[in-house]
């Protein structure tokens, strides 16, 4: 009998507190290695309060984060990003007046330093170039590499942004939902992107497009109020009636998400 994936990324007993409002109260969490991990529930639940204890952004009021079995709960940001824990707004900004492939070219550069270094040659960055025309096929851009990337439609700086996240090898990627503001042909598009960056990678996502959810992720952790109300895969997910009850009457404001 094969044994189970390894958790990458544990939470245990996780809450955090503004002020007296419980935004999130003893989430227990277990991504597996090598998994798409969906992180759903209606507006107000705690999605993206919880990504943000993770990536140390918020440091929790009470419990444990742990990664690979090192406890990393309230290390900042930047440290956790060196570990291998990367969410994509953390470097998915696109610099319009830039081509696409110098877009990927200065995300490469930030792990060697070289962008720093603004008195080496421009042949210091041919060893980039390379890998720049590997992240672009990746994601479908390498037609366009020498374009602006103010030029290009939305769905597709989606797809730049996904390079640029890559371009750091993270181990985990946390996608905060990646689908937001596409049109039908881009959720396609980019779900398909997904799948493909997730080879070797483990991915943690909150995403609202329930279809993406049971198209992508292998097993769903449903959150209400702050809370872990199930989990497990989508057939189980979508029929529990706890579950039903909390997306239909769930009305809250998205305020701690």
């Amino acid at each position: 009998m094969t044994a189970p994936p390894e958790a990458v990324i544990e939470t245990r007993g996780l809450s955090k507190s503004f002020e007296g409002f419980r935004a999130v109260t003893g989430v227990d969490l277990s991504v597996r290695r090598n998994t798409i991990h969906a992180l759903i529930g209606p507006n107000g639940a705690g999605k993206t309060t919880v990504f943000n204890l993770i990536t140390g952004f918020l440091a929790p009021t009470s419990g444990r984060i742990l990664f690979k079995g090192e406890d990393i709960t309230g290390l900042p940001g930047d440290a956790v990003a060196r570990r291998g824990i990367v969410r994509s707004f953390q470097i998915s900004a696109i610099f319009p007046r830039m081509t696409v492939a110098e877009n990927v070219r200065i995300a490469l550069e930030r792990p060697t330093g070289l962008a720093w270094r603004f008195w080496r040659s421009a042949t210091a960055l041919d060893p980039l170039a390379h890998r720049v025309d590997e992240l672009l096929k990746a994601v479908g851009l390498l037609p366009e590499r020498d374009r602006l990337a103010a030029g290009l439609p939305y769905g597709r700086k989606r797809a730049l942004e996904f390079a640029t996240t890559l371009a750091l090898d993270p181990e985990v990627l946390l996608l905060d939902e990646p689908m937001a503001g596409l049109g039908h042909e881009d959720v396609d598009r980019i779900a398909e992107l997904i799948r493909t960056v997730a080879a070797g990678r483990t991915i943690l996502m909150v995403e609202h497009n329930l279809a993406v959810v049971a198209r992508l992720a292998g097993r769903i952790t449903v959150l209400a109020r702050g809370q872990v109300l199930a989990e497990g895969d989508y057939a189980a997910i979508s029929s529990n009636p706890a579950v039903v009850e909390a997306y239909i009457g769930g009305s809250d404001d998205d305020a701690a998400a």
